[in-house]
């Protein structure tokens, strides 16, 4: 079973300009931290970086493939779903492993047990999600709870949403079905730091603070 890993990056980002290369204050680029993680996990046989700009190249590192992708999957409409179906159709692999850069604090423990998931055969994909239990409001309504009979949150049912910082799917989701999420799939319960996910710029001063707080010098992050 051979197991691919890529990170999809562009360098023309709408948001937060050139966020995918930009550095913590006395740290790396942030590419590097999710890059650094996957190069830990034993379970991986390849690791790209898909980009479009081959400038990207200056900061990849040593054991860490490059892959020119189409510009044009660089536009703003460009669904992900899109720019993972063209990986797939570049590169052969049993499973892939989609990481952000945006989410440098993904440990290289949890993607391990998310492939180890998938090869045991009771999971056909695995995604990061937080667990969440408070009080959540819908078209003005709350959702969840009564506010006649106003619940203890830690007695509430959880909630998981999805960090958008790690996908590991089949072959077969992507290419047959266009998703990256099957019927079965491991959710990977992360803390706040993993489930960092940077977008706008108010993203990286937050995830910039828990760097300098909590992740620098943590032996899970050596």
């Amino acid at each position: 079973m051979k197991t691919v890993a890529f990170v999809p990056m562009k360098l023309n980002n709408e948001r937060l300009q050139g966020k995918n290369t930009k550095s913590f204050s006395g740290g790396k680029p942030l590419c590097h931290y999710i890059l650094k993680a996957l190069k830990k996990v034993k379970e991986i046989d390849e690791i790209y970086v898909y980009c479009s700009d081959p400038s990207i190249l200056f900061y990849v590192p040593e054991g860490v493939k490059f892959l020119k992708r189409d510009s044009a999957l660089d536009g703003s409409k460009v669904k992900i779903n899109e720019v993972l179906r063209a990986f797939a159709e570049d590169v052969e692999a049993d499973t892939y492993v989609l990481a952000h850069a945006t989410a440098p604090f993904i440990k290289a423990e949890t993607i391990g047990r998310g492939i180890q998931g998938i090869e045991s055969g009771e999971y056909d994909s695995a995604l990061t999600v937080l667990r969440q239990q408070d009080f959540f409001w819908m078209d003005g309504k709350p959702w969840n709870y009564d506010v006649k009979e106003i619940p203890r949150t830690q007695d509430m049912k959880p909630l998981y949403r999805e960090t958008t910082g790690l996908y590991i799917y089949k072959k077969h989701l992507i290419t047959e079905e266009n998703r990256r999420i099957g019927d079965c799939p491991l959710l990977l319960e992360v803390d706040q730091v993993e489930a960092v996910d940077i977008n706008e710029p108010e993203d990286f001063v937050v995830a910039e603070a828990l760097y300098h707080q909590c992740v620098k010098g943590a032996k899970e992050y050596e």
